[in-house]
């Protein structure tokens, strides 16, 4: 059965470090929560608000070691008024028979869906 499995963080700077402490964080939860492995995943759409520019949110999944062999994509969200600063958004895509999808929303982004916070 393929389902997604959406998740945001917010990185505290626009530091390559930084992208790569909340990337692995962000990866970390979707993991744990969903009881995935990289075989459960067909590929993962990443994008990030512009005033992120130190490091690709895509690149940074790769190193902190998730995804080594699955397709990854990473987009500039639209530049909106009002919208979330530093933020880090994830669209899992997933094969996998147990459909019970945990979305994952941690630090800032949790005002993007109160309801899945974490």
């Amino acid at each position: 059965m393929i389902y997604a499995i959406r998740g945001a963080i917010t990185v505290d700077s626009d530091k390559a470090e930084d992208v790569d402490i909340a990337v692995k964080e962000l990866m970390s939860e979707l993991y744990a929560a969903n009881s995935l492995s990289d075989d459960d995943i067909v590929s993962v759409i990443f994008s990030q608000t512009k005033d992120i520019r130190s490091r690709n949110a895509a690149a940074a999944c790769r190193k902190g070691g998730f995804c080594k062999e699955v397709p990854l994509f990473c987009v500039q969200e639209a530049d909106t008024e009002g919208a979330l600063p530093l933020a880090v958004r994830v669209m899992v895509t997933v094969d996998k028979e147990e459909k019970n999808p945990a979305m994952v929303y941690l630090k800032g982004a949790s005002v993007l869906r109160p309801d899945w916070k974490r």
